[in-house]
């Protein structure tokens, strides 16, 4: 809630501004709501949830990816009014799930002992943890390659670019919750990883190198790919270890957020030192260096991967995709 509270006051106040200076800063503001929801909404969706922590995390990500899918459509349709509307309707979404929080969901128990700030650090001292986050930090400097920097690369209107991540949002949604965990079942979580790391990588060669239409198709396509490492990092992350789940969110988002934060920063510096497409291919190397973390520490992850699939979980995710 005060995440969420934070969150509600400073996406209201980065559509007062009046520089870029203050958006910065307000948005900065935004981040810490942001970071304080994080990493706690997963813990307490597992905790919430009937069914298991399998069922709850398809429920995380296809809220997740149905968000994404609609918020560059929303965001278009606001900013054509208004460059500002777009925060204040952040904020007022925002606002209906505090109230919805509030409202609906009971208080979750506490944790039997107490949490220091440098719990989530420690718990990275576990192999199987530190292995998903230091991979999940390359594969995160993917993603937001695609996701800050390609709006920019394909240079469309709102409206069209928010019909692009529409589609790529709906794909994101689709193969986290439908698609994951039958590929899992079937050929094992790290192998699902590693193939859909390297594939990523391909795709965004391809979107680098492409014409403009192949630069469409590629981004969309990409969001198959996405969707299925999010469900997977997200598994491992909460049950690798034997850290509480809060704690061993918080370590992994940790570590991951640092590379989200560097790509749309690092994205437009390479492109101003070499040319447009060699930001995609950083990006892709990324993407294949968290696949070679995955096959070099197969062993500290290969426990809690044949952990992850359970015997109903393509029925858990289809039930909970229906919800």
């Amino acid at each position: 809630l005060a995440g969420l509270a934070l969150v509600v006051v400073f996406a209201a106040l980065s559509g007062t501004s009046g520089s870029v200076g203050e958006l910065v800063g307000f948005r900065a503001g935004w981040g810490l709501g942001n970071a304080l929801f994080v990493s706690t909404a997963l813990a307490v969706i597992v905790g919430a949830a009937a069914g298991g922590s399998a069922a709850a995390i398809l429920l995380y990500e296809s809220a997740l990816g149905l968000g994404m899918a609609c918020g560059p459509l929303v965001g278009a349709i606001l900013g054509d009014m208004k460059w500002r509307y777009p925060f204040f309707g952040t904020a007022v979404l925002m606002a209906i799930g505090f109230i919805a929080i509030t409202a609906f969901l009971k208080e979750q128990p506490k944790p039997a002992r107490r949490t220091s700030l440098l719990d989530p650090v420690k718990a990275l001292g576990h192999p199987g943890l530190a292995s998903a986050a230091a991979s999940a930090f390359f594969y995160n400097y993917a993603f937001f390659t695609v996701l800050a920097f390609t709006p920019f690369v394909l240079n469309m209107s709102p409206y069209k670019s928010g019909g692009v991540f529409f589609a790529w949002g709906v794909l994101l949604a689709v193969f986290s919750v439908l698609v994951a965990p039958r590929a899992q079942a079937r050929f094992g979580s790290l192998k699902v990883l590693g193939a859909s790391l390297v594939l990523l990588a391909v795709d965004l060669l391809f979107l680098g190198y492409g014409d403009h239409t192949t630069a469409i198709v590629c981004t969309v396509i990409s969001g198959a790919f996405i969707g299925l490492n999010n469900t997977v990092y997200t598994e491992l992350a909460l049950g690798v270890s034997d850290a509480p789940r809060p704690v061993a969110s918080a370590g992994y988002n940790f570590v991951r957020w640092f590379a989200a934060a560097a790509a749309p920063f690092l994205a437009p510096k390479i492109e101003g030192w070499t040319d447009i497409h060699i930001p995609f291919v950083v990006a892709a190397a990324t993407a294949v260096i968290g696949a070679g973390i995955v096959w070099a520490r197969r062993r500290p992850l290969t426990v809690e991967a044949e952990e992850l699939e359970p015997a109903h979980a393509t029925e858990d995710s289809v039930s909970v995709f229906a919800s």
